[in-house]
């Protein structure tokens, strides 16, 4: 997919937009990952990322991950 694609499709913009807040939160909390942040369960940031990737693997199709 080229970038004018990832461009127009809602699941990538939205996948891009969370992932600006993520690394957002990461620099203003001093952190290079989340994983460092003991606010990581409960995080919304994150969930919304996490969330973000999901819809951009499936399209909205649903589903469940497969390993």
């Amino acid at each position: 997919m080229d970038k004018k694609t990832l461009a127009t499709d809602p699941w990538e913009q939205k996948l891009e937009e969370a992932l600006a807040v993520l690394k957002k939160c990461q620099e203003e909390q001093g952190l290079s990952s989340c994983l460092s942040c003991e606010k990581i369960l409960g995080c919304e940031i994150r969930s919304r990322y996490v969330n973000a990737v999901y819809e951009s693997m499936n399209k909205g199709k649903g589903g469940g991950f497969e390993f």
